[in-house]
C-alpha cells in the first residue's frame, strides 16, 4: 500500500492551497480517509476525514469551515482545500487510510491507531 501526499508548499496567510493523497496498492472505495497534521514541537493531531462512500465528513474544531475534505474514487484520490490559511496551520500534512466500517469510523474517526496506513506528509507552511 502506498499513500502519495502532494501540493504542499509556501502560502501567505489567507491564502489556499489543495493537498491531494494517491492511494495505491488498496481497494480505494473501501477506506475511509483522513487528514492529520504535525507542527514542529507539537504532537500529530487529526484536521479531517472522510467516509469511504464520501457521505460522511469529519472536521478538527481548529479547521472548521475553512478545510474541505473530498475524495474522488475513480481517481483513487483524497483532496483537502485548505483556505484562509493562518500561520498556525505550518506543519507536516499526513493522509491516512482506515478500514473500519462506516458505523465504526463515525465514532473513531479522529483516532491515529485506527488507520493503518500512512503517506510521507507534505510540508505546508504559511507565512509572509
Amino acid at each position: 500500500v502506498q499513500l502519495q501526499a502532494s501540493g504542499g508548499g509556501l502560502v501567505q496567510p489567507g491564502g489556499s492551497l489543495r493537498l491531494s493523497c494517491a492511494a495505491s496498492g488498496l481497494t480505494f472505495g473501501t477506506v475511509n480517509m483522513g487528514w492529520f497534521r504535525q507542527a514542529p514541537g507539537k504532537e500529530r493531531q487529526f484536521v479531517a476525514g472522510i467516509a469511504w462512500s464520501g457521505g460522511s465528513t469529519y472536521y478538527a474544531d481548529s479547521v472548521k469551515g475553512r478545510f474541505t475534505i473530498s475524495r474522488d474514487n475513480a481517481k483513487n484520490t483524497v483532496y483537502l482545500q485548505m483556505n484562509s490559511l493562518k500561520p498556525e496551520d505550518t506543519a507536516v500534512y499526513f493522509c491516512a487510510a482506515d478500514p473500519s466500517p462506516p458505523q465504526d469510523y463515525a465514532g473513531s474517526y479522529n483516532m491515529e491507531y485506527g488507520y493503518y496506513y500512512w503517506g510521507q506528509g507534505t510540508l505546508v507552511t504559511v507565512s509572509s
